[in-house]
């Protein structure tokens, strides 16, 4: 297999881990040979010092400080270490990777993303959009103004969630709960903020890659077994289940999605529809479920990147299990040191 040289980003691996090191962990696995550039931005990021996952770490900075920063940040690191594939992990990274996809291009670097107006469908304040290409999705408020939270029950019936633009969702039960949480969410995540009808019932997450001309690539489904404290899961299991995978073919064919994303769909309790809630626009950190079965989704968004030809996957097999455990990191102080100092941290390097 051709080595390669391919970059990812969020390195974050703690209790709300990235996606990063499960990505990396996935393309290893198919070509052991190919050298990964994890790009982070902390230097306690703990996927940052990992045995066997990163074999040069650059710290980048924050993606609000706008895509022409991001593109000199990388445009010196591809000149130190020139990178084939780059895959971004975090929702907020996604607009500026999308905006400097060309620039990128040019440089040699290949992404395999979403389309600028791809990812503004999937925000959760655009979301219902998709109920006219019969996509289910349940009723949505959008705030921009903590004024209009009085007469909510004009518009919608509680309870409700309340959803940050990027990240966490709250269930409200009356307007003074709404308030509480909007007035935390703005303060973390900025506007709007996003309320939705609440689906009683069963959720299911599916992690997807899709062509970009509606046909689906491969999916994994999962239901989750254990829980964070910040609802995220610790322990899943896959599932295999006709009207989940039609439901996904559905909505990535209105979508048109190009590249890896997560699905979020609450099977109603009462009628036993499939109702999207969420669409993250990226792998979720469970991914590396999909080896476990058979489904290696990160590696097939490489070789499309690389603009290889992947045949699209049969459903994942029911009943593979994945339980999240945490450990101990022990790393040099030497190598912290390179990264908050010079911002860089070179593995193969300092292990000879």
């Amino acid at each position: 297999m051709k080595p390669c040289t391919i970059a990812v980003t969020g390195l974050n691996a703690t209790d709300n881990p990235g996606p990063g090191v499960p990505v990396i962990r996935a393309i290893r696995q198919a070509n052991p040979n190919c050298t990964i550039v994890g790009l982070g931005y902390d230097a306690l990021d703990p996927g940052a010092y990992m045995e066997g996952i990163a074999d040069h770490v650059y710290l980048m900075p924050f993606p609000s400080q706008g895509a022409e920063v991001v593109g000199q940040r990388l445009a010196a690191i591809h000149a130190q270490t020139p990178i084939d594939v780059l895959i971004p992990t975090l929702d907020s990274e996604l607009a500026p990777y999308i905006k400097l996809e060309p620039v990128l291009r040019g440089m040699g670097i290949a992404t395999y993303l979403p389309s600028a107006e791809g990812l503004q469908l999937r925000a959760k304040d655009k979301l219902s959009a998709l109920s006219a290409k019969g996509v289910r999705v349940p009723k949505s408020v959008t705030l921009t103004d903590a004024t209009a939270i009085a007469q909510l029950d004009q518009h919608i019936e509680f309870p409700v969630m309340v959803k940050g633009q990027f990240y966490e969702a709250f269930i409200a039960y009356s307007p003074m709960e709404v308030h509480s949480h909007f007035e935390r969410l703005r303060a973390k995540w900025g506007l709007p903020v996003v309320l939705q009808a609440y689906v009683p019932g069963t959720e299911y997450d599916i992690t997807a890659v899709g062509d970009g001309q509606g046909g689906l690539v491969g999916s994994v489904a999962m239901k989750k077994m254990q829980l964070t404290d910040k609802g995220k899961a610790w322990g899943g299991v896959t599932i295999a289940d006709p009207q989940l995978d039609a439901f996904v073919a559905l909505t990535m064919a209105a979508l048109q999605w190009r590249g890896p994303c997560e699905l979020e769909v609450m099977r109603a309790k009462d009628s036993g529809e499939c109702y999207l809630i969420e669409i993250n626009p990226r792998f979720p950190a469970w991914v590396y479920l999909t080896v476990g079965a058979g489904r290696n989704l990160p590696w097939a968004t490489v070789q499309l990147a690389l603009g290889q030809a992947v045949a699209p996957m049969p459903p994942a097999p029911a009943g593979i299990l994945f339980l999240r455990h945490s450990l101990d990191q022990v790393c040099a102080m030497a190598d912290f040191q390179a990264l908050t100092t010079v911002g860089e941290l070179h593995r193969k390097e300092t292990e000879q």
